[in-house]
């Protein structure tokens, strides 16, 4: 089948979408907002963008039931502050009761019964259950949108610089690697559906190729 883009709605896009990009990691952000209250919720659209300076990128959508994004992307503008906690097998269940739409007031590490930890750059607190936490300062938001301002389907590509790491002891290896073995993270697929971590294996990159034993073509003087 060849599809047209155009021709879709908004849900048959984002169910292609998050049927293909497979497996996607999951970035557990806390936040405050302006009043200082805690905010915690998860997000897959989640990547490393690069070391230096080192960034992280998390997008949040337009809602089509009220033409409204989460509240973390209203704290983060906010704020300009976050923290990117990692989710892994032993805080899934925590993480999914995160993942409800609760009203603006309520303290999501209260309902989730999580540990908030506090941080040394930012003011959201970390949360302690996750093995790695991300402090973040904003560096930029990108607004992606197909039409009117706040049209459902668009968001916000988020931007943050890491200004401090945590990382527990028993996933950490020489040479500042991350041990997938302890960590056990979680990777989020489409619908209700998730995978675990556990097949692992290596494949190296192939090396540089030879130079070449082609002699080139003598040029005209």
């Amino acid at each position: 089948m060849q599809i047209d883009p155009a021709a879709l709605t908004q849900q048959q896009l984002y169910k292609i979408l998050v049927g293909s990009v497979v497996p996607r990691p999951i970035a557990w952000v806390s936040t405050l907002n302006a009043a200082g209250q805690r905010n915690l919720a998860p997000f897959s659209f989640f990547n490393v963008v690069c070391p230096q300076p080192p960034t992280l990128s998390i997008a949040t959508q337009i809602r089509g039931t009220d033409g409204l994004e989460k509240d973390t992307a209203y704290n983060i503008r906010a704020t300009g502050e976050f923290v990117v906690n990692i989710v892994t097998e032993a805080t899934l269940s925590a993480m999914n009761i995160t993942s409800t739409e609760f009203a603006p007031e309520v303290d999501e590490f209260a309902a989730a019964r999580l540990t908030p930890a506090p941080s040394i750059m930012v003011k959201p607190p970390r949360v302690l259950e996750s093995p790695i936490q991300f402090e973040c300062k904003l560096n930029q938001i990108v607004m992606i949108q197909n039409g009117p301002n706040n049209a459902p389907g668009g968001g916000s590509l988020i931007l943050g610089t890491i200004v401090y790491i945590h990382v527990s002891d028993e996933v950490l290896l020489d040479n500042y690697k991350i041990d997938a073995r302890a960590l056990h993270p979680v990777g989020r697929l489409a619908g209700a559906e998730y995978c675990h971590v556990t097949d692992l294996f290596a494949l190296e990159r192939p090396g540089p190729p030879a130079p070449s034993t082609v002699t080139p073509p003598a040029t005209c003087p």
